[in-house]
């Protein structure tokens, strides 16, 4: 293998921190284009519509996560048609489970705003916008295996020009439909569709090398019996454990809704500025799991030591520099991102989570990129159940007694037991790459 530097770490974490620097952007431009209609309606229509097709195809993360760490050991391993043969299938599952949700559509889209009702207006316009948007839905799960099969062939620098190229065509398209051509709230539907099958395009380009000597020994391979059984243990370890990771989040807003519209707005503010620090820790977990994943496919224990402790290093400095950040300028960003004084003093109370909250977290990111790596996703899965039954004795402790600290207290709690308990099982890794 090349030899593993804080260099080569960096090639493959920071053009993920810039792509991720651009997704907030594209949810801004699609709600200022709306807006200028000057009706109410329409924006809510395009932020319902987008959180439910959003939340729908989160499920399907699993793809990317699971492709990244299968093709990564692959790569390392030096089996040029399993690698080819890994993308081809996560390919095929992209396409497939969105022909299902295009054939289901009518219940889909019903059963979603049953569950998210909105406004006659508002959900009248939601359903055009979706009926749309559905169209795309494979060229989006699609998406999932392209980036991860990038970044387990550290090719970074795709990925940041295919989400240039999604977001920037998106944003021309929404300009010049809705406001040139006056198709409202389904010129923002159109312009994502032509925006992710135009994506899926240059993905597959960006993909060429895949495509060449390896494909016909990788077609073969497909239906491969013991890959497919490893590719299903995979993605369905990883999809239990994102479940149950987004269940513990959603029941932070949840809890946090309890206790009064100027804390939950308190704490929406503080969680916006936690996923920042979630923006910049995902380049180096990426990382992790490029390194960690070829270092156990060339069966190099030194050399997955290595990635996990270097790609660590820089993950625990950038949170560090964010949570100086924090205590520095923290009430003058509170600011900025809300003008209600209530709000901005309620924030200011709980401003100590948010800066304790990434170096905390650290831990556990990190580890979720070296156990994807090595693809020890059953350890990942009882982590954290574990670290989930942990956090709801803490919940049913401590809120009660402390109020919203002890949500914020609680949320500590989680992130703290799932690095613990994962730490606790790097032996694994290390005979993980013993075994290749």
């Amino acid at each position: 293998m090349t030899e593993i530097s804080h260099s080569r770490v960096l090639q493959v974490a920071v053009p993920i921190v810039l792509a991720n620097v651009t997704v907030p952007l594209l949810g801004v431009v699609d709600t200022a284009v709306v807006g200028q209609i000057g009706l109410p309606a329409p924006i809510g229509a395009v932020g319902l519509g987008a959180v439910i097709l959003s939340s729908i195809y989160w499920i399907f993360g699993f793809l990317r996560m699971g492709t990244t760490g299968l093709a990564a050991q692959s790569i390392g391993a030096g089996t040029a048609a399993e690698t080819t043969a890994i993308l081809l299938r996560a390919l095929l599952i992209g396409a497939s489970a969105g022909l299902v949700f295009i054939l289901l559509q009518v219940p889909i889209i019903w059963g979603a705003l049953w569950l998210s009702p909105g406004s006659a207006e508002v959900e009248t316009l939601a359903r055009g916008y979706l009926s749309i948007r559905i169209w795309g839905a494979p060229a989006t799960i699609a998406l999932y295996a392209v980036t991860g099969w990038l970044i387990a062939t550290e090719r970074t620098r795709a990925v940041l020009v295919l989400q240039l190229w999604i977001n920037g065509v998106n944003i021309a398209l929404d300009i010049w439909f809705v406001l040139g051509l006056g198709w409202g709230v389904n010129g923002v539907a159109i312009a994502t569709l032509m925006a992710e099958w135009s994506g899926l395009a240059l993905g597959l380009w960006l993909c060429r090398s895949a495509f060449g000597a390896a494909l016909a020994p990788a077609l073969s391979r497909l239906r491969d019996a013991a890959a497919l059984a490893q590719m299903a243990s995979v993605n369905g370890d990883i999809m239990i454990r994102s479940v149950l990771l987004q269940l513990s989040f959603t029941s932070f807003l949840f809890f946090g809704a309890g206790l009064g519209d100027v804390t939950l707005a308190a704490n929406q503010v503080l969680m916006q500025l936690l996923t920042v620090a979630a923006f910049f820790l995902d380049g180096f977990a990426f990382a992790a799991e490029a390194l960690v994943g070829q270092a156990v496919g060339g069966r190099s224990v030194r050399a997955a030591r290595r990635a996990a402790i270097v790609s660590t290093q820089w993950g625990v400095g950038a949170v560090a520099c964010l949570s100086l950040c924090y205590l520095l300028a923290g009430p003058a960003i509170i600011d900025l991102m809300t003008t209600a004084p209530q709000v901005q003093q309620v924030a200011r109370d709980y401003l100590p989570w948010l800066i304790a909250a990434p170096l905390i977290g650290v831990w556990a990111w990190m580890l979720d990129g070296i156990f994807i790596g090595a693809t020890l996703t059953r350890e990942m899965r009882q982590t954290m159940l574990i670290s989930v039954a942990v956090y709801a004795f803490a919940l049913l402790l401590l809120l009660p007694l402390l109020g919203n600290h002890g949500l914020w207290a609680a949320l500590m709690v989680l992130n703290l037991t799932r690095g613990i308990t994962m730490a606790r099982q790097w032996p694994k890794v290390e005979a993980r790459a013993k075994q290749g």
